[in-house]
């Protein structure tokens, strides 16, 4: 399902990325979540399309994400 607001992310997500990481997950995930609409794997696609493209942009800096230099 796309998300409308950061709030509506899934707690981990919310829990461990910065606002900012937060954006590019929502709207990589509402992208690829229309892109791939009718697939069985549909929101597993989404979710990982949505995560490569915080990896691109964020480290996982333990405990947080921070952003690359």
């Amino acid at each position: 399902m796309p998300y409308q607001t950061n709030s509506q992310l899934p707690p981990a997500v919310r829990s461990h990325l910065p606002e900012h990481a937060q954006d590019i997950f929502r709207q990589a995930f509402n992208q690829a979540f229309h892109a791939h609409q009718g697939e069985s794997r549909q929101e597993e696609i989404a979710r990982r399309i949505a995560w490569a493209a915080v990896k691109r942009r964020y480290v996982k800096s333990e405990p947080r994400w921070t952003e690359r230099p």
